[in-house]
């Protein structure tokens, strides 16, 4: 499928909203090797300055937003010829966040002017879902499109990348224990890079008469059982571990205790597993190559081998 133009961006005005964050900063990273100018909106831009040293003058642009406020949206969004939607959460008012706030945000995009509009939901949005979670982000599609009709819609899978709270997650924590215990430990993963997702999302804003008013699913070429990768990242790092599979009720238990790792929610999430239907167009569609995980794997765990990039992977620990 044809990507439109990238030097289309050039010179534009690209708002991300929660842009502070792991995709948002690998957002920015892609769209200044387009030439666009950022702005970076959050509640806390400053999680994001690291990124400043990487643009050229006047490329980047930092703002505080509340987007529950029309004002504090219609401050940040002045100007902007594409807006990116990143905004989400786990808990709190997720349809304030993610459900009817989507809406509201896209609303707002389109009375700024923007001619582009992408907003990231996630794999598994569904209206009918008993997880509040899936449930808003099913909404929030639905009222985007409602705003802005053009808007694209991607959903990708759980990301990975050397900056991520998930395979540096499992790989922290296989090399400090012994023994791990595996929720939901047959359930299905489709983990997309990073930069994949990015490339899409950015393709999407330089071609909005293509991939406007579309969804797509985005997730990376392998699948991959819980447990399958747990012991993956367990050999990357070249340590023997106890990986002990938990049964589902038990899992299920123990993620209704106050102060564990993963919440009811999120289990129910992970067991239902995490990849593509196939009823959607995905990263190929938009136009891009998925990398998988084994492409980076050994190198991201040389950090929690033992003596690091002077260790060997076959030394057991």
């Amino acid at each position: 499928m044809s990507q439109g133009n990238p030097d289309s961006l050039s010179g534009k005005i690209v708002t991300l909203l929660g842009g502070s964050g792991f995709l948002g900063r690998h957002v920015v990273q892609e769209l200044f090797a387009r030439g666009a100018r950022v702005r970076v909106a959050s509640r806390n831009p400053d999680k994001a300055w690291s990124i400043k040293p990487l643009s050229n003058l006047g490329q980047i642009q930092f703002a505080r937003v509340d987007v529950s406020k029309l004002d504090s949206l219609a401050r940040v969004l002045e100007g902007s010829d594409a807006v990116v939607n990143l905004v989400g959460a786990f808990d709190g008012n997720l349809d304030a966040v993610q459900g009817s706030g989507a809406g509201r945000i896209a609303a707002a995009a389109k009375a700024a002017g923007a001619q582009a509009f992408v907003h990231v939901s996630a794999i598994g949005a569904d209206a009918g879902s008993d997880v509040t979670y899936a449930r808003t982000k099913a909404e929030g599609e639905r009222a985007v499109l409602a705003e802005f009709p053009s808007a694209t819609i991607v959903r990708p899978a759980i990301m990975f990348g050397p900056d991520d709270n998930f395979v540096m997650m499992f790989g922290e924590l296989i090399s400090r224990m012994r023994m791990l215990p595996v929720f939901a430990p047959e359930a299905k993963l489709q983990p997309v890079f990073v930069d994949d997702v990015a490339e899409s999302i950015a393709i999407a804003l330089a071609a909005p008469e293509i991939h406007g008013g579309k969804t797509y699913e985005l997730a990376g070429p392998e699948i991959y059982t819980v447990l399958e990768l747990n012991q993956r990242i367990a050999a990357s790092e070249g340590r023997k571990r106890a990986l002990v599979p938990l049964p589902d009720g038990l899992g299920g238990l123990i993620a209704a205790l106050p102060g564990t790792p993963i919440s009811t929610d999120q289990f129910k999430l992970l067991k239902a597993g995490i990849e593509a239907s196939g009823t959607l167009p995905g990263l190929a569609e938009i136009g891009v190559t998925p990398r998988p995980l084994e492409l980076f794997l050994d190198r991201w765990m040389t950090r929690f081998r033992n003596h690091g990039r002077f260790g060997t992977k076959s030394a057991i620990a």
